[in-house]
């Protein structure tokens, strides 16, 4: 199981990050400043970063250049990448774009000023998933 982070702040990213270590979850991370960048790596167009599934997406919505919401648009629309398990994380109290996530099947959103302890059940959630849940390229 390897996570696909994409988000811009580099803050924001360490913090997901360091929260993934301190959960002891030693699975592989792939980091995308943005949608276009996740794309890429995606496509395993980029140079430094490739990604195998069985794979979860920690998405930001706010981005530039592709949006999280673009981003999800291009995944869903794609074969390839439609089936992919994707969390949000997001500094948005927008309800329309929550709901837009989740029309984009998200499995949930949390809220970036959650991060810590909620975040860590998410891991704990997310460690007990796929050991007991097929996704799919999981041999």
């Amino acid at each position: 199981m390897q996570f696909l982070l994409v988000e811009d702040d580099d803050l924001q990213g360490r913090n997901v990050i360091r929260a993934i270590q301190k959960a002891r979850i030693t699975n592989r991370i792939a980091w995308a400043e943005d949608g276009m960048e996740a794309i890429e790596i995606l496509n395993g167009c980029h140079p430094w970063s490739r990604v195998s599934p069985p794979l979860i997406v920690l998405l930001d919505l706010t981005l530039p250049r592709m949006s999280g919401l673009e981003f999800l648009r291009t995944l869903r629309a794609d074969p390839r990448f439609q089936s992919l398990v994707c969390f949000v994380l997001t500094g948005s109290d927008k309800s329309e774009d929550i709901a837009a996530a989740y029309d984009l099947n998200v499995a949930g959103v949390i809220e970036k000023s959650r991060v810590g302890e909620d975040f860590r059940s998410l891991l704990r959630l997310l460690e007990s998933y796929w050991t007991v849940v097929r996704i799919p390229g999981d041999h």
